[in-house]
C-alpha cells in the first residue's frame, strides 16, 4: 500500500488494520505527517500542528497493540480539532489576533473523549474569527482553500476541518455548527458531515450562540462519523444543556435498509433560491431514495423564512460577545465581523424576545411537518463553492441575496436543534462537490445515519480524491 492510499483510508479500516497488525499507528502517522507537510502549505487546513507529540503518541499506541492492551475504539487514529475548541497546552486562537497566544489549561469534553478513545491529535484546524461566517479566512490565519479548486472557498466555519479530511490530512475531524458550519464545508469539500441533535455532544465553553451551536463529526465515510459519535456523544456537567446519556449504537445504525421511510424533498423550503445546477444534482439524488424503497414526495413545507429572526440572534450573540474587545482590538479584527457590533446598537430587548417567540412558532410548524415525514431532503447549500476573498456570492440565478441567503437550508435546523447531515451527491460541470442535506426528527440521529449509509452504498463517494 502506498503512502497516499494510507492517508485516504477510513478510520474504521485503520482500526481494523491495527488490530490485525497489518498496519501500525507509526506507519500511518508517518504517512499522514508527510502529507501534511507537503499539502498544508497549499490549502492551509491547520493553523497549529502538534506533530512531534503525535509521533510520540503513535509510538506508544503501537507498543500498546503489541502488548495486547485493552484499546479504545479510535486507538491510533489521527484526528484534528477545530480551533474554536479548547485544548490543554495547545494554543486555541479562535481565528483571532485577540487569542493568538492563548493556551488553555484544560481540554473541552469532546477533546477529552477523543483522547480517551485513543485518537491522536494532529493539531488545530482553521476557522474564521470566532466562527462568525460560512467561509474560512481570518486576520490571524489567512485564507483556507478548497482542495478541489484552490481559487474557491472551502466554506466555513469548520473549513479547515473539511479541507483536512478531503485532502487526506487525517481521516476524521471534529467540527462545530451554529448555522451550517459543519454542513457547509462538508458539502463544499465533498465529505460527510453530521450535525447531531442539539446537546447530544457536550459543548464547553459555551459559544456566543449557545443554543444554536452543535459539535459533530466530519469524515469521508458515514461509518467513520458513527464511530466518532460512539465516542463523542454524552453529557458533561460543564454543559448544562447536554442531553442525558442514551444507549444508542451509532455504528449499528449505519446497517440495514431504509425501505418504507416517508421522505420529503424540497428544493426551496418554500422561500429559498437554489442555483439551477445545484437544484438539478440534488433532485436527482433525492430520487435515489425511491430506488432505496422510500416513499418520496416533493413538498413545499410552508415554513416561514427564518432569516429575519435568526439574524437577530446572530447579531445579539456575536455583537455582544465582541463588544468588549473593540476598544483595543477593532483595527485587527475581521471587518465583516465588526458589522455585528454596529448593528447591535439598534437592537432592542423587545427585538430579541420577539425573535425568541418566532423561534418557538417556527419549531411548532417544523414539529408538525415531521409528524408526517421521517426525513426531509434539501440541497445542503444553495450554491457551489464560490471564489475566495468574499463572504457571500452577490446573487443566485440572477437574484440578489443577503449575506446569509446562500445557506438557507442549514440554519433553520440550528433553530430547531434537529440532526442534519450532508452527503456528497454529485459534481458540477466545473468539478466541484455538491451536497444533499438529510434532516431527521429531533433525537433521531440513528435514522439520519442509516439513510446516509444507504445513500453512500448506492452512490459511493469516498474513492474520489482532489488532485493536490
Amino acid at each position: 500500500m502506498n503512502q497516499e492510499d494510507i492517508c485516504f483510508m477510513s478510520a474504521t479500516d485503520l482500526v481494523a488494520a491495527f488490530l490485525a497488525k497489518k498496519l501500525s499507528p507509526v506507519e500511518v502517522m508517518d504517512a499522514v505527517i508527510a502529507r501534511i507537510e507537503r499539502i498544508n502549505p497549499i490549502v492551509n487546513a491547520f493553523c497549529t500542528l502538534t506533530l512531534d507529540e503525535a509521533r510520540q503518541k503513535a509510538k506508544a499506541a503501537e507498543v500498546a497493540i503489541m502488548r495486547g492492551d485493552r484499546l479504545g475504539p479510535l486507538h491510533g487514529v489521527p484526528v484534528s480539532i477545530k480551533d474554536l475548541v479548547i485544548t490543554k497546552g495547545v494554543r486555541t486562537m479562535r481565528g483571532s489576533k485577540i487569542y493568538e497566544n492563548y493556551i488553555p489549561d484544560e481540554d473541552a469534553p469532546v477533546v477529552e473523549r477523543l483522547r480517551d478513545a485513543g485518537a491522536i491529535m494532529l493539531g488545530k484546524t482553521t476557522t474564521p474569527e470566532f466562527g462568525w461566517k460560512g467561509v474560512t479566512d481570518s486576520p490571524v490565519t489567512g485564507i483556507t482553500r478548497n482542495p478541489w479548486n484552490l481559487e474557491r472557498t472551502c466554506g466555513g466555519s469548520s473549513g479547515g476541518a473539511g479541507v483536512a479530511v478531503a485532502s487526506g490530512l487525517g481521516p476524521i475531524a471534529q467540527g462545530s455548527d451554529g448555522g451550517g458550519s459543519i454542513r457547509i464545508p462538508s458539502s463544499f469539500c465533498g465529505i460527510y458531515g453530521l450535525k447531531p441533535t442539539y446537546g447530544r455532544i457536550a459543548a464547553y465553553p459555551a459559544s456566543a450562540m449557545e443554543t444554536f451551536s452543535h459539535l459533530g463529526p466530519m469524515t469521508r465515510t458515514v461509518k467513520d462519523a458513527a464511530l466518532m459519535m460512539q465516542v463523542m456523544a454524552g453529557p458533561d456537567e460543564r454543559d448544562r444543556l447536554s442531553l442525558p446519556a442514551q444507549n444508542i449504537d451509532y455504528l449499528a445504525a449505519t446497517e440495514g435498509d431504509i425501505r418504507g421511510l416517508r421522505v420529503a424533498w424540497s428544493v426551496d423550503l418554500g422561500y429559498a433560491i437554489a442555483d439551477p445546477e445545484v437544484a438539478r444534482i440534488t433532485e436527482a439524488a433525492a430520487k435515489v431514495f425511491i430506488d432505496l424503497g422510500c416513499h418520496v414526495e416533493a413538498v413545499d413545507p410552508g415554513f416561514e423564512n427564518p432569516e429575519p429572526f435568526f439574524t437577530v440572534f446572530w447579531i445579539g450573540g456575536i455583537g455582544t460577545f465582541i463588544s468588549d474587545y473593540l476598544p483595543k482590538w477593532e483595527s485587527q479584527m475581521d471587518p465583516g465581523l465588526l458589522t455585528f457590533a454596529e448593528q447591535l446598537k439598534s437592537l432592542t430587548a423587545k427585538d430579541y424576545v420577539q425573535a425568541n417567540f418566532k423561534r418557538v412558532e417556527f419549531w411548532q410548524k417544523v414539529r408538525k411537518f415531521f409528524e408526517k415525514y421521517d426525513l426531509l431532503l434539501t440541497p445542503s447549500v444553495a450554491v457551489p463553492p464560490f471564489q475566495i476573498g468574499i463572504n457571500s456570492p452577490p446573487e443566485i440565478a440572477g437574484e440578489k441575496i443577503s449575506w446569509i441567503n446562500w445557506t438557507p437550508f442549514t440554519y433553520p435546523f440550528n433553530l430547531t436543534g434537529q440532526p442534519a447531515a450532508t452527503v456528497p451527491c454529485g459534481w458540477t460541470r466545473d468539478g466541484l462537490p455538491v451536497g444533499l442535506q438529510i434532516v431527521g426528527r429531533r433525537y433521531d440521529e440513528a435514522t439520519v445515519l442509516r439513510a446516509s449509509a444507504a445513500f453512500e452504498r448506492a452512490k459511493p463517494w469516498a474513492n474520489k480524491r482532489p488532485k493536490l
